[in-house]
């Protein structure tokens, strides 16, 4: 099995399960909605969103037009778009397009978090291992949650949507401890975050689009006054000769 792949397995772990977590409250929301297990199944297994689907389970619980599920997916899911031009900066040379689609099928808020802090080019094959078994614990707990419909309490549905919020700070938490810039850029969309929950009039805006909106002022903030420097960037050179010259002197005796 490919090196980056089984790498890619491996990180992949904590966020299936934590969306198995949510996408078992999904089920359960579904089947109050009227929808079956199979139809939950397939628009889990073809929508990797939880905003989204708990906005469309909305949509259809009260009758909502096909215009108005168009209009709302859109708004809730704009974040991806950026979140995908900003992944492709990070992607090896030479991915083909339709295995960039592939990757952009699969980029949720946390796989993007984790594939961000990666620290080398993004290889397809880690992309794809990152991605499988997340997609498999989102679909495969809609499945289960739909089974089990109302049996479970509501209480412990309710619960088990914090899983999420706690998998994606033990994502973001490390990275903000290691480096300051995305320390900065996180608590300026905290403070973002909070304006649009608290603060009237914006409190109004539609909860998908203020995250599209915090996510960018966010981004903009960091990259005017926490820039990355090109020397961070740049890969240090090895060097081919010896590091000291007693290690040159010890090397040609022995020759």
């Amino acid at each position: 099995m490919n090196k980056e792949f089984k790498e890619g397995l491996k990180s992949g772990i904590p966020i299936a399960l934590g969306y198995f977590a949510v996408s078992f409250s999904l089920g359960i929301t579904m089947v109050a909605a009227g929808i079956s297990a199979a139809q939950g199944t397939v628009m889990s297994l073809s929508n990797l969103t939880s905003a989204g689907e708990f906005a469309g389970i909305r949509v259809i619980a009260v009758g909502g037009t096909l215009a108005e599920m168009v209009l709302t997916q859109i708004i809730i899911n704009l974040r991806y778009s950026l979140m995908s031009m900003s992944l492709t900066q990070k992607l090896e040379e030479g991915i083909s397009l339709w295995k960039k689609l592939i990757i952009a099928f699969g980029n949720t808020d946390e796989i993007f978090a984790v594939a961000m802090s990666h620290q080398k080019s993004l290889k397809f094959s880690f992309m794809v291992g990152l991605q499988l078994l997340p997609i498999v614990g989102w679909t495969l707990g809609t499945l289960l949650g739909a089974i089990a419909g109302n049996i479970m309490p509501e209480r412990v549905s309710i619960a088990m949507n914090v899983m999420l919020y706690g998998m994606f700070i033990a994502i973001v938490v490390p990275a903000a401890k290691k480096s300051k810039p995305v320390l900065m850029v996180a608590c300026i969309a905290v403070v973002f975050s909070c304006l649009f929950r608290y603060v009237p009039i914006l409190c109004d805006i539609s909860e998908g689009l203020a995250i599209s909106i915090c996510t960018v002022a966010a981004a903009v903030l960091g990259a005017i006054f926490f820039p990355i420097k090109d020397s961070d960037l740049s890969t240090p050179k090895k060097r081919t000769g010896p590091t000291n010259p007693k290690q040159k002197i010890f090397t040609d005796e022995n020759e």
